[in-house]
């Protein structure tokens, strides 16, 4: 094995290869004056979880007192997976977590996982499967920083055969889980129904199969370098800027699309929003598209995310009528609407205090006719909207009535029926919305 830090943790499940990685740590850190942590996580998820814990407690127990230099660590798990989640994903995501609280709690920056050869050719196949792009094909880097860790698999390159030799020379036992014959696991049924067969037929399986995820991890780190690029060049505070985004190659375009998506959304990126996205984005000016935890608005060229928002009362969405009072200068917020109203004092073109004292808002309707200069004729607020170009999220915000009659447009402005003669005091209003935003990175 490779040289050690001063302090090194590993992942100890209990399970055989994990058993191995440990027994293995420990005997070389003897010999180099270092100390390992063994590092348990409790999942709650089967009934025999308490024994496991106890027999790797009892086991680095054992081991300390025979000389090695092993100190046991065990975190229990809280929660259970949301609804809908999977369960292999939860524990998985779950599982890390503990393992860097830990690790962290110990003082240690470096975690060993046990993973070997057989696993990174099954986690190939599994990607494969779920149309795993590089990224996925990738399957285990074999070095990784995250949370401040340091994840090291040591023998990622190793055969299963070369593992089981070694527990078997120093007479080590491990704890079997139940759960890997439940064939409800897509790993489990891979292995038990699919990876006999396969080895049979192909024999250097697990070495082809690992040595394409290791093409895939340069092909993927390229890829990374490139998106970089292409980000640099068409996006500005989480904004994707249209123009030169489709001056790129058609493959380059869904892939900076991932990219984008993946450093905006809060969840991972569904495959069919950026497809559907690479179709209708070069021929569109403006629109809007469903996106996990909000949507994707297009106006002059830019694309953003705006997060959803909880209506409030009179809202979009919200049941009966919501009132303000507008009398006077000022910010009033309406966190439902995704903005605030301004007003302000103007002394040739407004609205009389009068007017505002009891102010509906109200969603859009149908029919609604706005009319822009005195004299003029009302029209349609559709073609008003298009006429000056006010982006389809900047009318979302809400209509105010007084006395039954529209008085302000969001985007538009008070309705030149409803401006107050000047010489009076008068009061202006302005609608602004809060600009969408992406999640920070």
């Amino acid at each position: 094995m490779a040289a050690l830090p001063p302090l090194v943790a590993v992942a100890a499940s209990g399970g055989r290869d994990s058993t191995a990685l440990l027994h293995a740590t420990s005997r070389a850190a003897a010999a180099l004056g270092i100390q390992v942590h063994a590092l348990h996580v409790h999942h709650g998820l089967q009934p025999e979880a308490d024994d496991w814990l106890q027999k790797v407690q009892a086991q680095c127990r054992r081991w300390r007192r025979s000389g090695l230099p092993l100190r046991f660590h065990s975190h229990r798990l809280q929660g259970a997976p949301a609804a809908g989640e999977s369960v292999e994903a939860w524990a998985r995501r779950e599982r890390y977590l503990a393992l860097a609280e830990m690790a962290k709690a110990a003082g240690s920056g470096v975690v060993l996982l046990a993973q070997h050869r057989r696993d990174q050719a099954e986690t190939f196949l599994l990607q494969a499967l779920r149309s795993g792009g590089p990224a996925g094909l990738a399957a285990m880097p074999a070095a990784t920083l995250r949370d401040d860790i340091l994840w090291l698999r040591p023998w990622l390159d190793r055969p299963r055969e070369s593992i089981e030799a070694y527990l078997r020379r120093y007479r080590l036992t491990w704890v079997d889980d139940s759960s890997n014959g439940n064939h409800r696991f897509a790993r489990n049924r891979l292995r038990r129904a699919i990876w006999p067969a396969l080895a049979t037929a192909f024999p250097d399986a697990e070495v082809s199969f690992a040595g394409a995820a290791r093409r895939a991890q340069e092909a993927a780190a390229c890829l990374a370098e490139l998106a970089a690029m292409d980000l640099a060049a068409t996006t500005a505070d989480t904004v994707l800027h249209l123009p030169p985004w489709a001056a790129l190659s058609v493959a380059r375009r869904g892939h900076l699309l991932r990219a984008w998506l993946g450093a905006t959304l809060a969840s991972a990126v569904p495959e069919t929003l950026v497809q559907r996205l690479a179709r209708e984005l070069p021929g569109a000016h403006a629109g809007r598209w469903p996106a996990p935890g909000g949507e994707l608005r297009l106006h002059d060229g830019r694309l953003r995310f705006a997060a959803a928002q909880s209506p409030v009362l009179g809202a979009p969405g919200a049941p009966g009528p919501y009132w303000l009072e507008l009398n006077r200068p000022g910010r009033y917020q309406v966190p439902g609407w995704n903005g605030e109203i301004q007003v302000e004092p103007s002394l040739l073109v407004g609205v009389k205090p009068a007017d505002l004292t009891q102010v509906e808002l109200r969603r859009r309707g149908d029919g609604e006719r706005f009319q822009s200069t005195p004299g003029g004729l009302p029209r349609s607020l559709k073609k008003e909207f298009q006429a000056r170009r006010v982006p389809a999220w900047h009318r979302d915000g809400p209509f105010l009535y007084s006395d039954g009659r529209l008085l302000f447009v969001p985007g538009l402005g008070i309705d030149a029926r409803r401006l107050g003669v000047p010489g009076g005091p008068l009061l202006q209003l302005s609608w602004l919305p809060t600009e969408p935003a992406g999640r920070a990175t």
